[in-house]
């Protein structure tokens, strides 16, 4: 077993951090000087160890990139203006991994391991997290199948890993987005509540023939009808009307379930909102847009954090926004924002010191 308290730690001679602005930085492009292996084997964690970041030996039977059996997650880490890093509700992100594996039959990750492996080499790397607003330390953690045999089964052993990138905003500018009703995401049953690789693989086929539109991102629909709204691309979607804001539920087991979705309701809340996590059917969206009560639409996760939409087309039907009139959308992601980065009290205890 591993005792995550005594991982061997080999550290990099220079670090790629002289070599590398941290400013304007493009999303998941540059990684940091270390990253955290550990493999599964006879039903136990072993060799864990936090090394410089460096290609991996793989073979070509390995059964991951036969398969499929691969999950992964996103967090961010910000850093105050005192200079003191901090991991954003590491634990949400902890307990949804082993919730994705369960669901793709891999090995629970323990507690230790993930939280105290990470804090480890986000204190070994702190000084990659870059001081300046909209800005963070992207952690992705992950796992797959490491069996080298053909044979469609769950594999015997696997690979944890940690790598972390500096980055800047995802989406750098209100966003349009197209409302899919030909492709599906997920269907009731399958794996959309799961952060596995081939959700997002099967997505950019998709991703693309919207972008050949003029749009950045889809909207999914439901596998059944093609009628109600699901998520958007890499995020989670929210409608504002009024003082009323509505989501799609999360009972289908289709949609992913966004720490940075559940961060926005309870902050809504918080600021008097209604919210309503029901399904949403995309005529709804329409009428409420026709009677002039669809004030808001954003989107939430990891990576793009708060994305403001200001189109959303469905078949001919084209719905714009004045973003620079919004109130809900802007004032969350500050209150948001000033949490994480240290700008305001913690009121909800999101916040993990490295």
């Amino acid at each position: 077993m591993i005792d995550a308290y005594s991982i061997p730690v080999t550290k990099v001679e220079r670090s790629k951090l002289n070599d590398i602005p941290l400013e304007n930085i493009p999303f998941g492009k540059y990684f940091t000087d270390h990253m955290l292996e550990a493999d599964y084997e006879n039903g136990e964690w072993k060799n864990a160890e936090i090394k410089p970041y460096q290609p991996l030996l793989l073979s070509p039977s390995l059964a991951a990139l036969h398969y499929g059996q691969a999950i992964f997650e996103g967090i961010k880490a910000y850093r105050n203006e005192a200079g003191d890093a901090f991991i954003f509700r590491p634990y949400d992100n902890y307990k949804r991994f082993n919730i994705s594996a369960a669901r793709m039959q891999m090995p629970a990750v323990p507690e230790d391991l993930f939280i105290e492996g990470m804090r480890q080499l986000i204190a070994l790397d702190k000084n990659w997290i870059p001081a300046k607003a909209d800005h963070s330390l992207y952690i992705r953690p992950f796992m797959f199948s490491s069996d080298e045999v053909i044979g469609v089964k769950a594999s015997d052993t696997y690979k944890f890993m940690i790598i972390l990138s500096p980055t800047g905003p995802y989406y750098s500018a209100p966003m349009r987005i197209y409302v899919e009703e030909k492709y599906t995401r997920a269907a009731p049953g399958g794996i959309g509540f799961a952060k596995a690789a081939g959700n997002y693989g099967a997505s950019m086929l998709v991703t693309a023939e919207a972008k050949k539109k003029g749009y950045d991102q889809v909207l999914w629909t439901d596998a059944v009808e093609h009628k109600y709204v699901q998520e958007i691309g890499t995020m989670n979607v929210f409608f504002v009307s009024g003082k009323k804001i509505i989501t799609p539920d999360l009972e289908a087991g289709t949609i992913l379930a966004g720490v940075t979705r559940d961060s926005a309701i309870t902050i809504l809340k918080d600021m008097g909102y209604t919210i309503e996590e029901r399904p949403l059917n995309i005529d709804e969206v329409i009428e409420l847009y026709k009677a002039g009560k669809l004030d808001e639409v954003f989107g939430t996760g990891t990576a793009a954090t708060i994305s403001p939409i200001r189109e959303l087309r469905y078949k001919d039907f084209v719905m714009t926004f004045n973003v620079d009139e919004w109130k809900a959308a802007p004032e969350m992601k500050r209150r948001l924002t000033d949490i994480r980065e240290g700008r305001a009290a913690d009121p909800y205890e999101w916040l993990f010191k490295i």
